[in-house]
């Protein structure tokens, strides 16, 4: 009975082990940074679940300051890539030895960096007077045993009023090769009001930058 004990207990601290995050380097923040950085779609995702829309999610590099990493990000239909629902600008960089944030910016005049992605040019002029802080709405993310990195928003700090929410949540995993990206929006009694139902979207890469 001893023995069986003893071998639980071993069993929870290596799963304990197990489910905590890694220590942060900056090879880390650069390896996070190339991977985040290219071109996605959600199109074979679509084709096998029709809950699911075929979007394409468009991250590049932009030079705002020298802390960390800039991303331009555009989302949006493939059908509709002339009018994206989402233009955003994303900073990543170490906040402390287990934690990397992906920190959200609206930006302002949205409308003039439309296609961005392929068009260098139109992205010089933004600064950072250009961007609009999504207070509470970052993505702290970690290093897991898998060599992925995942994590969220904090809590109910993200505040929308999309649809009848009163806030929104996001839950991110990078993979080497595609990233799975689960937004929702919630009312003021925590019921889901938008965003997928089934799980989160899987953009698979299609090209570098």
């Amino acid at each position: 009975m001893k023995q069986v004990f003893l071998l639980i207990v071993f069993m929870l601290i290596v799963s304990s082990s197990f489910s905590q995050s890694q220590k942060i380097k900056q090879k880390d923040l650069k390896k996070l940074y190339k991977t985040m950085a290219g071109e996605f779609s959600s199109e074979q995702q679509s084709k096998d679940d029709s809950a699911f829309f075929n979007i394409t999610l468009r991250m590049k590099p932009i030079s705002l300051s020298s802390d960390g990493y800039w991303f331009y990000v555009e989302q949006a239909m493939a059908s509709m890539q002339q009018k994206p629902y989402r233009q955003r600008v994303y900073h990543l960089y170490i906040q402390d030895d287990t934690t990397i944030v992906s920190k959200v910016y609206e930006v302002k005049n949205p409308a003039q960096y439309i296609g961005g992605w392929k068009d260098i040019l139109k992205l010089k002029s933004i600064t950072t007077d250009s961007l609009i802080d999504r207070q509470g709405c970052g993505i702290f993310l970690h290093k897991k045993q898998n060599r992925t990195y995942g994590g969220s928003t904090p809590g109910k700090e993200c505040l929308s009023s999309l649809r009848g929410a009163t806030y929104a949540t996001s839950e991110v995993t990078v993979y080497t090769d595609k990233l799975i990206s689960w937004d929702r929006g919630w009312d003021k009694n925590d019921k889901q009001v938008w965003g997928a139902i089934k799980g989160g979207y899987i953009f698979i890469k299609q090209k570098k930058y």
